[in-house]
């Protein structure tokens, strides 16, 4: 009987220890696998190089120079020697107040204190501070080459380029403009080195090496002109300067291709030392600011009512001899003058309110919602700029009479200046919508991707386009604003002052 129990506790030993190597080496294989290879093998990230941004002649917009990144080695410093080592760092890595030093060295300090093998210390060194680090001939601290965004012509086109920062993760990501827009492109693929380590954490000169290769990113050439750009940038400094403006923006399209030739606001920033500066100077106002357009908005409607054949420039208005009463609101022209009879040529010659509302009544809400569509407000024109918006269009059938009477002149409706850059832009180009565009070219050492012109929909019929064009072209010679027309140019234009949309 005794005999007959030790072998069912044999067996009963013998299976368990079955059962538990079945678990290990079948069911947590993968997993002690991966952990054996934490022990035995370090990764090391080798940065890829970000891509520059180039004006259309090629000149650089923004580039990447060399940097370092520090890393040090606690397990291998003694303890009494870490804080000496980590002021030293310090002086070297910060060259202001004592404050800023003490900071500095705490930091270090920390680092250097966690049960590690491998720690980074500190990022974006640049090359004389390397030399001076070498010098010191430590042999717990090594560099990581990595590299830092500058911009050789400063604040220069700011908003549209945006800035590169870190995320959660402490990787360098672009955010806003195109730095945002094209941070996938122009960030590239960072290497990766494997190598055998030993106890100490150190590499195993004779051990097995693996990796993949760093894929540098690409290259953007952009329509932006680089003549164009600087006489914007200056002409809005100009116009600050000489009204006392709080900020100024404008834009350059080529309405032909839905080329971006030029894009500033102000005030701006430095794009590398953004830090330095208010977070709402970030954004750019052309794409992420809403307004409402005022009378630049007419050609807008009057484009719409003659496309649908509701008016034409020779229509005379029979409600445009004094103000207009309408679900009692007193509709009135900017300037008090009131013209019987008058043509729609004329209305927008002289910017009158009360002939655009005579248009709008006649183009209708379920037509004057459509073109508003057709021209693509309420959505966003999906230019290649990161922070780019849209306000939404109330709902048409929340739309009263008097709604419509306001919209006609350009009040009660919000949008983006980008978008109404590229619907004047269809009206410039036969009635066609053009896709915006500020790259040119992708490139990377593979070869090129050119961007081409994209139509998106036709809006108005070319001969609407021409008929408004040459609206247009009366309105800037014979307009209220005749006098700021250059000589020697033909130019189709529309003034306007805008208003702050409110809820």
């Amino acid at each position: 009987m005794r005999i007959y129990w030790i072998k069912i506790s044999f067996t009963i030993f013998f299976l368990a220890i079955i059962i538990r190597l079945f678990y290990w080496q079948i069911l947590k294989s993968d997993y002690l696998q991966v952990q054996a290879e934490e022990q035995h093998f370090q990764s090391v990230k080798v940065g890829a190089i970000r891509g520059n941004i180039l004006y259309s002649d090629g000149a650089i917009l923004a580039s990447s120079s060399p940097s370092f990144s520090l890393y040090g080695l606690p397990k291998l410093i003694p303890q009494d020697q870490k804080t000496n080592l980590a002021y030293t760092l310090a002086k070297i890595l910060v060259t202001s107040q004592r404050e800023e030093i003490e900071e500095v060295a705490k930091d270090i300090l920390d680092k250097l204190s966690k049960d590690l093998y491998w720690i980074k210390l500190s990022k974006n060194i640049d090359q004389e501070q390397k030399k001076q680090i070498e010098s010191l001939n430590l042999s717990t601290v090594g560099f990581e080459s990595s590299s830092i965004r500058f911009y050789p012509e400063g604040s220069s086109s700011a908003h549209m380029l945006g800035f590169v920062g870190s995320d959660a993760k402490g990787e360098s990501t672009g955010y806003f403009g195109l730095e945002g827009f094209y941070d996938g492109e122009l960030k590239g693929v960072a290497g990766l080195l494997k190598h055998e380590k030993d106890a100490l954490g150190l590499p195993i000169l004779l051990g097995s090496f693996s990796g993949r290769e760093v894929v540098n990113g690409k290259d953007l050439t952009l329509n932006i002109d680089r003549a164009v750009q600087f006489i914007v940038e200056q002409s809005l400094k100009k116009g600050l300067e000489l009204y006392g403006a709080k900020a100024a923006s404008a834009a350059v399209l080529d309405p032909k291709t839905g080329a971006i030739l030029a894009m500033a606001s102000f005030p701006n920033y430095d794009p590398a030392t953004f830090l330095y500066f208010p977070k709402e100077f970030y954004k750019n106002p052309l794409v992420a600011d809403q307004y409402e357009p005022g009378s630049t908005f007419k050609v807008i409607v009057m484009s719409g009512a003659i496309n649908e054949g509701s008016v034409s420039p020779d229509t005379k208005c029979d409600i445009c001899g004094g103000p207009i009463q309408l679900g009692g609101f007193t509709i009135r022209t900017w300037n008090n003058k009131y013209f019987a009879d008058t043509t729609m040529s004329d209305v927008i010659i002289h910017s009158d309110n009360t002939g655009m509302v005579f248009a709008g009544q006649r183009l209708g809400v379920d037509k004057f919602y459509e073109y508003l569509e057709r021209f693509g407000f309420g959505q966003t024109t999906n230019i290649d700029l990161q922070d780019e918006s849209s306000p939404n269009l109330a709902p048409k059938d929340t739309w009263r009479e008097i709604d419509l009477a306001t919209a006609s002149f350009g009040q009660g409706v919000a949008m983006t200046p980008i978008q109404m850059i590229t619907a004047v832009g269809a009206i410039a180009n036969g009635g066609k919508f053009m896709e915006q565009h500020m790259v040119k070219k992708i490139m990377d050492e593979g070869g090129s991707f050119e961007i081409k012109p994209k139509i998106v929909r036709e809006v108005i019929k070319e001969s609407t386009s021409k008929i408004m064009t040459e609206m247009m072209v009366k309105a800037v010679s014979e307009g209220e604003a005749k006098w700021a027309k250059p000589k020697g140019f033909k130019i189709a234009g529309k003034t306007g002052t805008a208003q702050i949309p409110v809820a």
